[in-house]
């Protein structure tokens, strides 16, 4: 089984590791730090070498109270980062709400989209359906400004299952097969700690509902709140929490700390083939 990621065929036996790299000042755990095109290039090369298997470029914060910005400011952060890496080993994915700049990155080489609006733009299917890119649909409730506003679900499984599997079938009508799909249950998107363990209990019921299941965990607010520690203390809970997304069904996890991930996933698979 493979996800089909514009020129790059990506293989499904072993979960998938996607780097993170935020160019933005204001991203929750790495705010500020990659803003300059030459300190993101050096850590996109420090993220491959650690072994990230994709990587996701994100122009815009999309924390909780996270206020949107331009999309030539967008434009500015994230173009020149997708244009320098898009010739290289690993396929780069760019994390955008806004259809004008999905087809940009894809034309400057991006192989796959990932919204976490779930391409409910006017447009946004058709900015991503007629090339090779895979996608990525991921469940928010509310947008980031007020997501966080006491979210409330009748069956938070259940409501965002079926959320994933209506924009699937809207994708698919769309001309985009479903080898190119990736859903993404959103974790920290519009839900309290209670809704994250639930939907991480109960991940494998979103397996195949795309091509690929993809967790987004790493360094997460829910995280602080188990432990107790901010941001940048929470890599041990974020590298449990990958590893658990992964026992439970996710093909790929989207993480900062590419080289622990890597290592903790390597001890489970060792383990399952034995």
């Amino acid at each position: 089984m493979f996800l089909h990621c514009g020129k790059f065929q990506l293989p499904l036996d072993r979960p998938l590791v996607m780097g993170v790299l935020n160019v933005t000042p204001d991203s929750f755990s790495d705010g500020g730090k990659f803003i300059e095109l030459k300190q993101a290039l050096e850590h996109s090369r420090a993220l491959i070498a650690e072994g990230a298997d994709l990587l996701d470029i994100g122009g815009e914060s999309t924390r909780p109270g996270a206020t949107p910005v331009s999309l030539d400011e967008e434009r500015r952060r994230v173009l020149p980062v997708i244009e320098a890496l898009a010739g290289g080993a690993v396929p780069v994915s760019v994390d955008t709400r806004k259809p004008e700049l999905m087809r940009e990155a894809v034309e400057a080489g991006a192989s796959m989209v990932n919204d976490v609006y779930g391409f409910r733009a006017p447009g946004a299917y058709e900015a991503v359906s007629y090339g090779k890119a895979a996608i990525c649909i991921m469940h928010m409730r509310g947008e980031p400004r007020t997501m966080q506003h006491d979210p409330d679900y009748g069956d938070v499984v259940g409501e965002v299952y079926d959320y994933l599997a209506e924009r699937v079938r809207v994708a698919e009508n769309a001309g985009i097969a479903r080898e190119r799909i990736v859903v993404d249950p959103g974790f920290g998107f519009g839900k309290t700690l209670e809704h994250n363990l639930a939907l991480l209990r109960q991940l494998g019921k979103f397996q195949g509902l795309g091509g690929a299941l993809l967790a987004g965990l790493s360094r997460k607010t829910m995280l602080g709140k188990i432990t107790g520690r901010d941001p940048a203390g929470r890599v041990f809970a974020s590298v449990a929490a990958a590893v658990i997304a992964v026992q439970n069904g996710a093909q790929i996890v989207r993480v900062h700390d590419v080289a622990a991930t890597r290592d903790a996933l390597a001890v489970l698979r060792a383990v399952a083939q034995n």
